[in-house]
């Protein structure tokens, strides 16, 4: 088989625990998925089976949305309720504070990611070495919040929905919302609802269309069906089309994705894939 799936990840269960359940219970052979979820976080993650593990580079994740809770007064060396350290009584924040926080945040940010997150350190996961009390320093890492609107508040569990660019990290998110109120936080609880054009889905496992979640330009060039399914060099006038960028070709048996290089040339990025 070889398809895309949205997928539901509960609470409690590794990104990797959760693949190995699919696998298991679908029979999948291999398979891959994009953008973990720590095991306190449930929600979106998109499968990919077979031969289209390779398209993870080219689905549309640009934009991530999220809801989580965030515990006012919770101090935690992760940033969610897995680490907890201490917990302080915090007197209740008015609404127009807390909405002012919330405009402050919207807009390019610069913050630090937390010590347990899957960040590379010298060849190993940030958590790993958090976890085996290595002292180390993340750099300072950037993200673009889009969005971000409360939805309920009963003190001290301040709960949020927030639209934000590929690689944020939710949880340093809290933490500067909790900073700028004046205290500590950490989440309580947290789901990603959407990625790119995808949400999650209401059952546990929903495959996709190939265009939902491939947004690459699509161009015809079914005159040249022989020359790339044999994966031949050719070069095509390709006036109006932007070099370096990935173009959709769609034939009825299979899809490529290709890049159009001086004079015309074509780069396969991908070819030959079969459609399902």
């Amino acid at each position: 088989m070889n398809a895309i799936f949205a997928a539901d990840k509960p609470i409690g269960i590794s990104s990797n625990g959760f693949l190995r359940k699919l696998k298991k219970q679908y029979g999948f052979l291999k398979c891959g998925y994009s953008g973990t979820l720590d095991p306190f976080a449930s929600g979106l993650l998109l499968i990919g089976v077979g031969a289209y593990t390779k398209l993870f580079a080219y689905l549309d994740k640009k934009i991530k949305v999220y809801e989580a809770t965030l515990w006012l007064g919770c101090k935690s060396r992760s940033l969610d309720i897995e680490g907890v350290e201490s917990v302080e009584m915090v007197f209740e924040y008015p609404i127009s504070k807390i909405l002012e926080v919330f405009s402050s945040l919207v807009g390019e940010l610069f913050y630090t990611p937390p010590k347990f997150s899957a960040k590379h350190i010298c060849g190993k996961r940030a958590y790993e070495l958090a976890r085996e009390g290595i002292d180390f320093e993340l750099k300072q890492s950037r993200m673009q919040v889009y969005h971000l609107e409360l939805l309920h508040y009963a003190h001290p569990f301040l709960s949020f929905k927030v639209s934000v660019s590929e690689g944020a990290y939710i949880r340093s998110l809290g933490e500067l919302i909790a900073q700028r109120l004046g205290c500590h936080g950490s989440l309580s609880q947290l789901r990603r609802i959407q990625e790119g054009g995808v949400s999650v889905p209401k059952d546990q496992i929903h495959r996709l269309e190939l265009l939902e979640v491939l947004k690459i330009e699509q161009i015809d060039l079914k005159e040249y069906y022989s020359q790339i399914k044999d994966g031949k060099k050719i070069s095509i006038h390709s006036e109006g089309l932007k070099k370096h960028q990935p173009y959709l070709v769609i034939f009825e048996d299979f899809f490529s994705i290709i890049q159009f290089q001086e004079k015309g040339e074509i780069k396969y990025l991908l070819n030959r894939m079969p459609r399902c």
